[in-house]
């Protein structure tokens, strides 16, 4: 008879450790469209409907992006911040609806159309004066405008974001082509819009006039001269002072010689100090003579001296700028194509400055925003001293000289690609032969570009349709206020209206007292016409026909075929009927695209039939709930939150927003702008495609938005970790959930302290979660989430009950006390997080219950207010900062290969403060400190224990623990081998093994 070892117990079974099936590498990627197809399968935005119905509306506005392209990371970050706006309103009690929109005119689409369907086939641009050729240009664009709204829905959708896909609005909907004629009738009728005569910024390659929101600054090297304008005399409304100037010359200095035929008038300040300079000395055959007399800036003196090579000058007197009020010169060209015989005045103005120049600004008021305002605001008074104050169109729409530049007829000031023409120096050879310049150069400097074909645009004027910005609206339908001018109006919606973060508010302000009159029109093909009738009138402007007939002629011919009618064959007649004889004339330019996107409230806000989810909202604005709000980029101060207000303030007296919210750009991880040429460019398809759309959101979530966020490999591989932590935080708590059962729910009286600390933590982040996502702070909310998962939940809680929850046995009031409490901690994580990660939440949610719908269903949890316990909390702050004294000692200890695991220890621990040693001795330090055992003593300890600086009054000295290993645990204690029939582990995991025992035997 051989004896044979008995063989060892395998405890692991025994233990309750965690099971799930929520993995812990996540395959986002995989993962997520598994999600979003549920979602599509159980209509989730339709569910949401259905449960927020009677709620009061959180509406976020869609800004519409450009249908044109794929979706870039701006759009992802702009998506994805909607999404938690929306998602974060509806659990916070909002019905929280999102309908996307697109932006589908303009001018980039009739490029790509040009390009693609045109020049790339070697095929001739269609004939656009034919309304056959145009109509079908424009199904060209709609087309292609529809392609891409197909291609960017599915793209945003896989961000997570989710909304009324179905249904979105477009600006080339039938029906919002009609509701954007009807807001334009709405100025027409209300008197503020009107054909004027007025210089733009204009693109020679474009063909077209641009708004400010349209430039771009770049980087340009201009022709400069300085130019002599003769002091011929005085007008009559100064008498004949200042006759000793009639032989001297005021000088200008300009970057644009080419507008010098434009020239009307020079602008000088009344807070220069002027005098009259003359040239002693200067080299021969030079252009300024000796003897030449010339007013000057004072402090600008030597600098136009030195460009002029003068060898040497005098002062001859200074000159009050009373005294420059009343003189006229003559015109530079004077003669020149026996033309521009007449008198140049000098006129005072704000815009003026000594910084650089020479004191005085060429004044051309076809040229320039502020040289046409001086002048438009002397106009009166230069009528009445026989100026002919008429603005000249001396550049036509190729960039060429009209025969209003007399001698220059022809001239190129750009040529259709934007390079630079022969106007400069057909000008400046004019110059020259008249003996008015006295210098030239070339300065490089930041001038004007279009954003869409990168190359310069100038200063022209043509007639546009603007709406009048200081012009009293005339009636404001629905509203008692009349006689306001826009303006004013949007002035107080601006202050009416709550901006994230403040200093928006700031910004629009400056931009909208500061803006000139709003120009509406472009002169394209791919867009809603600007839809009035016109008679010319002898002084250039024109008058509006006010016909209510013809008006609902075109509403009900937009609504039925689109916007298509105004061009077809017999439109005129269509929509004049009667009036057909009459004169009257049909506009064909198109609305600036900002008109349709600013219309966007009207159409899909006010819109029963297309949207009646978001019809009839009462705004806090009129007493009710309910809000609306607008998100867009920092840039749209200047773009669609701008055109949005002034488009609603003209139509209905108020913003059609309460609440805007703007973030920044995105750049690289160096700061600087994204470029495929420099390629460093982060793609969100690529993201999505190799760590999940998750990881996107996160970035998203922990950045400022309101700053330029940064994105690139590092930054996403420390987004990456960041979410691995938080993953398994929600792994760990969904494992150990695997063995809660409800019926063994512990009340709060009966939870150990630790339980208890960790529901206090679940108010305080309860009311900071609903504050922050009330604040759109996300942020604050994603750095607390963070912080309480890893080092309050991971590195504290799960480390010290981690023994417990395994080890304890079934019946143990600690260890279903922590279960109950895991369940708190992971309904509250999960659903506070899922408006950020929302597929990964989703994720965890089904894991934790599979018969759930989902989790964005759910509310913010109500935290019982019972829950928040400071006194504790104070508590065990003070616990925590001993247990990182002993945590500091062992990893000494540790690191000296003295110890292994921590459960090897057996530390003393000295603590000299009497309310710190009365809280310790109440605890299990062992438990806090995970070791098997601990010794507290009363006092300093010695010299050579462990301390940490910042907590005052605890020593640590560590000690190897005694006794012999549990099996089971792994605890070191003497009591191990107490109970004979578990004689290798403790008499607490006897007592648990033999509860396991006995439960597998009634089991059988």
């Amino acid at each position: 008879m051989t004896d044979t070892p008995t063989k060892a117990r395998d405890y692991s079974e025994t233990l309750f450790l965690p099971k799930t099936d929520f993995p812990m590498r996540a395959g986002l990627p995989q993962k997520e469209p598994e999600i979003l197809k549920r979602w599509r399968s159980l209509d989730l935005y339709g569910r949401l409907r259905a449960a927020g119905k009677g709620r009061p509306r959180f509406i976020l506005h869609d800004g519409p992006p450009y249908a044109n392209g794929n979706i870039h990371i701006g759009h992802a970050l702009n998506k994805i911040l909607k999404d938690v706006v929306t998602k974060s309103q509806q659990m916070l009690g909002f019905d929280s609806n999102y309908v996307p929109g697109w932006d589908c005119h303009g001018l980039p689409i009739e490029w790509k159309i040009e390009e693609e369907n045109y020049r790339a086939k070697g095929k001739p641009k269609p004939d656009l004066s034919d309304p056959v050729a145009l109509v079908e240009f424009r199904k060209e664009c709609r087309a292609f405008a529809e392609h891409w709204i197909d291609v960017q829905r599915e793209e945003f959708e896989r961000l997570g974001v989710v909304g009324d896909w179905a249904h979105p609005y477009t600006t080339m909907d039938f029906y919002a082509e009609a509701q954007i004629a009807r807001e334009l009738m709405k100025f027409a009728a209300n008197g503020t819009l009107y054909r004027g005569s007025k210089p733009v910024m204009w693109s020679v390659v474009e063909k077209t006039a641009l708004a400010e929101a349209e430039v771009e600054y770049e980087d340009y090297t201009s022709d400069t001269v300085w130019v002599k304008f003769p002091i011929t005399g005085t007008l009559a409304r100064a008498g004949e002072g200042a006759r000793d100037l009639r032989d001297s010359s005021t000088i200008i200095w300009t970057t644009t010689p080419w507008t010098i035929p434009g020239n009307r008038a020079v602008s000088y300040s009344a807070r220069i100090e002027y005098a009259v300079f003359e040239v002693t000395d200067a080299p021969e055959g030079n252009w300024a003579k000796k003897g030449d007399k010339f007013v000057l800036a004072k402090k600008l003196a030597i600098d136009v001296m030195r460009q002029a090579r003068v060898l040497a000058y005098r002062e001859l007197r200074e000159l009050s700028p009373d005294e420059l009020w009343p003189l006229t010169c003559s015109h530079p060209l004077h003669g020149f194509a026996d033309n521009y015989a007449f008198d140049v005045p000098l006129l005072k103005a704000d815009h003026v400055t000594d910084d650089v120049g020479t004191g005085f600004v060429h004044t051309a008021p076809g040229h320039g925003r502020e040289d046409f305002d001086v002048w438009t605001a002397n106009a009166r008074e230069l009528a009445a001293q026989g100026i002919n104050t008429t603005i000249p169109y001396t550049v036509d729409a190729d960039g060429r000289f009209t025969e209003q530049a007399p001698g220059f007829t022809g001239k190129r000031v750009l040529t259709d690609k934007g390079e630079k023409g022969d106007a400069n120096d057909a000008v400046i050879k004019a110059l020259i032969d008249a003996g008015m310049l006295i210098a030239r150069g070339r300065l490089k400097h930041q001038y004007p570009h279009s954003w869409r074909s990168k190359k310069p645009v100038i200063f022209r004027n043509t007639p546009q349709w603007f709406i009048a910005m200081d012009r009293p609206i005339a009636l404001l339908s629905g509203s008692t206020r009349h006689g306001a001018t826009l303006r004013q109006l949007a002035f107080a919606a601006i202050k009416a209206t709550r901006w994230v973060p403040e200093q928006g508010e700031r910004r629009i302000n400056g931009m909208i007292e500061s803006k000139p009159d709003w120009v509406i029109s472009r002169q394209r093909a791919w867009g809603v016409p600007i839809t009035v009738f016109v008679k010319e009138k002898t002084d250039g402007s024109v008058e509006i026909l006010d016909d209510p007939e013809v008006n609902a002629r075109v509403i009900e011919a937009f609504e039925r075929e689109g916007a298509d009618a105004w061009y077809a064959p017999g439109a005129r007649e269509r929509f004049l009927g009667k009036l057909g004889n009459e004169g009257w004339q049909k506009v064909d330019d198109i609305l600036d695209v900002w008109f349709d996107s600013g219309s966007t409230h009207a159409f899909v806000l006010e819109d029963p039939a297309h949207f009646p989810a978001l019809a009839h909202i009462k705004r806090q604005a009129d007493g009710g709930d309910e809000v609306v709000m607008y998100l867009e980029g920092s840039d749209q101060h200047r773009g669609w939150f701008q055109s949005s207000l002034l488009e609603s303030c003209g139509t209905r007296g108020r913003a059609p927003f309460d609440v805007v919210l703007t973030h920044g750009f995105v750049l690289d991880e160096n700061g600087y702008k994204m470029s495929k040429s420099l390629g460093n460019v982060t793609a969100p398809q690529d993201v999505i495609k190799q760590s999940g759309a998750d990881i996107l959101r996160m970035w998203v979530c922990a950045a400022d938005y309101a700053d330029d966020l940064r994105i690139g490999p590092e930054t996403l591989k420390t987004t990456s970790d960041t979410y691995r932590r938080l993953r398994n935080t929600l792994r760990w708590m969904l494992g150990n959930l695997a063995h809660f059962e409800t019926a063994d729910r512990v009340a709060v009286a009966h939870m150990p302290e630790l339980e208890r600390l960790m529901l206090h933590r679940l108010s305080e982040l309860d009311a900071l979660v609903r504050e922050a996502y009330g604040a759109f702070d996300y942020k604050r909310i994603f750095a607390a989430l963070n912080a309480f998962m890893t080092v309050d939940l991971s590195a504290f809680y799960f480390d010290i009950r981690r023994d417990a929850l395994y080890c304890d046995p079934y019946t143990s009031v600690k260890r279903k006390a922590s279960l109950t409490v895991l369940d708190h901690l992971f309904c509250c994580t999960a659903i506070w997080l899922a408006p950020m990660l929302c597929f990964t939440a989703e994720e965890a949610w089904l894991a934790h219950d599979p018969e759930a719908t989902s989790v964005h269903l759910e509310a913010f949890p109500t935290v019982p207010a019972s829950w928040r316990d400071d006194v504790l909390a104070e508590k065990w702050r003070k616990l925590r900062n001993l247990r990182r004294v002993v945590t500091g000692a062992l990893e000494l200890e540790r690191a000296a290969k003295r110890i292994g695991p921590s459960l090897e220890a057996a530390p003393i621990v000295y603590v000299a403060d009497p309310d710190l040693f009365g809280i310790a001795a109440e605890t299990d330090l062992a438990e806090l400190c995970i070791t098997s055992e601990a010794t507290l003593v009363e006092g300093e300890g010695p010299a050579t224990a462990f301390r940490l600086d910042d907590v005052v009054g605890v020593a640590v000295e560590p000690r190897l623990a005694e006794g012999r290993k549990c099996a089971r645990s792994w605890k070191i204690s003497p009591a191990v081998g107490s109970d004979p029939q578990y004689p290798d582990v403790t008499p607490r995991d006897a007592q648990a093994l033999r509860e396991w025992d006995a439960m597998r035997k009634a089991a059988e």
